[in-house]
């Protein structure tokens, strides 16, 4: 392969990444949307935590949630990109994604614990410092995923970059198997970043 033709497709890589950045910005919510799916975040914490069923109770939390989301309604949503009518996207993150996420997270949590205990009893561990490329864009996403892997035993998310297209994480990884960035990230994100997907960009 020519120099030539190396060149023209990295442009033509860089190109396509601009500009499915570009249609990710330009798909944010409208902001009735952002106050509506914040107002039913915060109503349901609220009835959580009141633990207070009773009509009073329920009608001054709708009232006081629907005021504060109404202010903070960039806070959560500001990174969620997803096509659709309105209660497919609540019905969808409630009762779809995030469980599913959840589940994800608790069997790699339960998966990773084996993992390291057999690495500290055998003394068995290659520890390092790996780079790998996420496809996520927003911030909100981003932290999710670097919490998720830190969450899980054996690596920690110690730092980001990102640019303009694309985003890093460094990651110190308690038994590094390959140095590679593309077969690092599908070791340490798993599955993790493709279900982050479908909620955020």
């Amino acid at each position: 392969m020519s120099r030539r033709t190396l060149y023209l497709r990295q442009r033509l890589e860089t190109i396509k990444e601009r500009t499915l950045f570009e249609i990710n910005v330009s798909q944010e919510l409208p902001n009735w949307e952002k106050i509506v799916i914040t107002w039913v975040a915060l109503f349901i914490f609220w009835i959580v935590i009141s633990g207070n069923t009773r009509t009073e109770n329920i009608i001054m939390g709708a009232i006081a949630t629907l005021i504060t989301a109404s202010f903070m309604k960039d806070l959560l949503t500001d990174d969620i990109r997803y096509r659709g009518h309105l209660i497919e996207k609540i019905l969808s993150f409630a009762f779809l994604h995030a469980p599913q996420y959840i589940f994800i997270m608790i069997f790699r949590l339960i998966e990773s614990n084996f993992k390291v205990a057999k690495h500290a009893l055998l003394m068995d561990i290659n520890p390092g410092i790996v780079k790998i490329k996420t496809n996520l864009h927003s911030d909100t996403g981003i932290t999710i995923l670097a919490n998720s892997i830190t969450l899980t035993p054996g690596t920690l998310t110690i730092d980001v970059d990102k640019k303009l297209g694309e985003a890093y994480l460094y990651v110190h990884w308690i038994d590094v198997k390959t140095l590679n960035r593309d077969k690092a990230g599908e070791m340490i994100k798993g599955d993790l970043e493709e279900w982050l997907k479908k909620i955020f960009w």
